[in-house]
């Protein structure tokens, strides 16, 4: 089956669209550039439609690829006949094609290969033919060389047979349905370890048992972890006398001495070979299933994570909050850069109170401060207190922003590069100030692992989630648009088109020239080629005043087009910005070509009619409530205001102001069955939550979303 066939196979897409978004993808072309700027060639077909081709694709050249090895590794044993050469190339599926190889497949030396070396494959085939009356007899012929006795020939012969039969694979398949429909994972926990402290948090697995398709994909993460950290052990199992019992229905046809020895050799097949072999393919199965599950959990926060709401160009104060060391404070331009850092002592136990209040009165003052980011973590609630309590000249927002992940990108090279001559607590407080003026800008620095806003992202395909999380970054990043003159190299890298490598030589050739005038200007950077322009000019935004169009998600390719429009309505390009009525005048057939359609000319005009409109909604003042300070003052029954801040299969954990978290079970967020706990709550959405129960020794809150 050709690419083509098979992908269309899979997504059930026309095959137009899948033929002429293969041919782009074939020629470098990004997702969200074929996703914005292609929409005629593709069939308007949306980011996750693209992506499912590009899973698709991959897969079946990692197919291709795999037959390629295995045809010649068999081709090398001088194995290969015709038509297994045929029926290795008509496989589409991975697990059919690596049973057909297993017999050609030898890591090491088997039992029935020794048999065979002493001769004994004519007597396997002799009782698998199940004619023979006196086996005993016959097997007195092979004793020779090692093996001593008659026994020793039918224990070999037995070998011969189990591999057979473990090699069917039709025996092999209805192993496979088997343990799909039936197998049961089951936990017991190691004794030594049953009072461990680290293992308390797993101790509802220290005896379970459940079944293995239906298991969610949370609850086997933790087990595996539990496993991996030697706190339980578990075995996957199906019921042994009903495997066995279809086996022998698939082989036996006689009931005599021959049947019985292939009995032995069923059951030696069966316990060795088949169930340690197919019971970890389905327990890896169901590992893929619960790793895309948790991949696709942290994809969607982390995707709400980058588009949550920035408060735009403010000038910014940023605190670190902490007791001992003091809070960490830094000022910050509308642009983020640093002005000046300062450490304060309000809290014990220095109880600096005074002199901390007439610090940030003058900073405000001189630095001409428009908003307040507090960080999350430790000393952040005594912090806000503290800073409410300031009587300030001008109207100052208070926001309390994440600090997840701020310590990781304060000790990274990114921040030593920015930074040099300023220590880790700085760089954090800076950190935080970003923050608040552009969540997606300042988070693309960080590891998306390091975030914190999924479940077990750590047990899961490290390699799958990064290729996942890249993706989601780059979607982000596109759909907001970059400033070319304010952006990092971290930001600019996730610029469709444009790579680490390009975005270095952005920035560089921005720091030796001054800002770019125009998108054109970009072409003057090095190694920057006709290819990464028309992939990335889109989505670049440069505040020109020679063309506004620069600062618009208008492609350069397209510039031509609006220009027309602008002459047919006898105006210039600027007066078309923001000018609703007048756009509304254009008959959009006129400006049909051969490569443009109606999808494209319906984008510019909503471009044209709000330029540079940012997705995002802007940042909102939220307040506690003051009065819940530790995980003690919380009392059932009460409605608190919460931020959640962390969405899993199994609910969502809300920040109410306090060091834990609490929890909203999935049965929680609503009186009706919840299949998605996304259709429900947000990250980052600001909510009411009554409080369910309070469990102190444990430091576990739950919680009821309360509509």
């Amino acid at each position: 089956m050709p690419l083509i066939s098979y992908i269309i196979s899979q997504t059930k897409l026309p095959e137009t669209s899948v033929k002429n978004t293969v041919q782009l993808l074939n020629e470098d072309a990004t997702i969200p550039f074929i996703s914005r700027y292609r929409k005629e060639r593709t069939g308007n077909l949306d980011e996750v439609q693209i992506g499912d081709i590009v899973k698709y694709k991959e897969q079946f050249e990692a197919l291709e690829k795999r037959k390629t090895a295995i045809l010649k590794a068999i081709e090398e044993q001088g194995a290969l006949t015709p038509e297994l050469k045929q029926k290795i190339e008509a496989l589409q599926d991975l697990t059919a094609l690596e049973d057909l190889y297993l017999p050609f497949k030898k890591s090491r030396k088997t039992k029935a290969d020794t048999a065979r070396q002493n001769g004994l494959e004519p007597l396997a085939k002799i009782i698998m033919s199940q004619n023979a009356t006196d086996v005993e007899s016959l097997a007195y012929k092979y004793i020779k060389g090692d093996i001593a006795s008659a026994e020793d020939a039918l224990e070999g012969a037995r070998h011969i047979i189990a591999e057979w039969i473990n090699e069917r694979t039709d025996v092999r398949n209805n192993i496979r349905q088997q343990l799909e429909r039936f197998a049961m994972i089951a936990t017991k926990v190691v004794k030594s370890k049953s009072e461990d402290d680290n293992a308390q948090k797993f101790r509802d697995y220290f005896d379970w048992e459940e079944s293995l398709s239906r298991i969610p994909s949370h609850r086997l993460l933790a087990i595996l972890r539990a496993e991996s950290e030697g706190f339980i052990k578990f075995k996957i199992a199906i019921d042994d006398d009903t495997a066995l019992s279809k086996i022998e229905d698939r082989i036996l046809r006689s009931n005599n001495e021959c049947s019985q020895h292939i009995q032995m050799a069923i059951q030696d097949a069966y316990k060795r070979l088949l169930l340690p072999s197919l019971s970890n393919e389905a327990l890896q199965n169901a590992k893929t299933k619960a790793d895309e599950a948790a991949i696709s959990v942290f994809a969607k926060n982390l995707k709400q994570l980058l588009l949550g709401s920035p408060l735009g160009e403010k000038r910014i104060l940023a605190i670190d909050p902490g007791f001992r060391s003091g809070c960490k404070v830094v000022c910050l331009d509308a642009q983020g850069g640093l002005l000046y850092n300062e450490t304060i002592y309000p809290h014990p136990p220095k109880n600096d109170t005074i002199g901390a209040i007439k610090k940030i009165s003058s900073l405000t003052e001189a630095y001409q401060i428009e908003a307040i980011a507090i960080g999350n973590g430790t000393a952040s609630r005594e912090t806000e207190a503290f800073i409410r309590k300031i009587r300030f000249k001008n109207d100052i927002q208070v926001f309390v922003v994440s600090e997840a992940g701020a310590s990781i990108y304060s000790a990274s090279k990114i921040a030593r590069d920015e930074f040099p001559n300023y220590d880790v607590t700085v760089r954090g407080s800076v950190s935080i100030g970003r923050r608040l003026q552009d969540p997606l800008a300042e988070l693309v620095k960080i590891d998306a692992k390091s975030i914190g806003v999924g479940q077990y992202q750590h047990d899961v395909d490290q390699t799958k989630l990064q290729k996942e999380l890249d993706i989601v970054v780059e979607s982000c990043v596109n759909a907001v648009g970059v400033n070319l003159n304010t952006a990092s190299a971290s930001l600019l890298s996730y610029v469709s088109g444009i790579g680490p490598k390009l975005a270095e030589n952005i920035v560089k050739y921005r720091d030796e020239h001054g800002a770019f005038s125009s998108r054109s200007a970009i072409k003057k950077v090095p190694r920057l080629g006709d290819k990464a322009f028309e992939q990335g000019a889109g989505f670049l935004r440069v505040k020109s005043i020679k063309n506004p169009l620069d600062d618009s998600a208008v492609h350069p390719e397209s510039y031509a087009i609006v220009e027309k429009m602008a002459k047919d309505l006898g105006q210039n390009v600027s007066d078309l910005i923001g000018n609703k009525t007048e756009l509304q005048k254009l008959n959009l057939q006129n400006y049909c070509t051969d490569s443009v359609g109606l999808p494209t000319l319906q984008d510019i005009i909503r471009e044209l009619e709000k330029p540079g409109l940012d997705i995002r909604e802007q940042a909102k003042v939220f307040t506690f409530n003051q009065n819940i300070k530790t995980i003690s003052d919380v009392q059932e029954g009460q409605l608190l205001p919460g931020i959640v801040n962390n969405v899993t299969n199994f609910g969502a954990f809300v920040d109410i102001g306090i060091k834990e978290s609490g929890l909203i079970h999935v049965s929680n967020l609503s009186d009706t069955f919840v299949s998605d706990v996304n259709a429900h709550v947000s990250l980052h959405q600001q909510v009411i939550v009554k409080v369910l129960d309070v469990d102190i020794p444990r430091k576990r809150i739950q919680l009821k979303l309360h509509k």
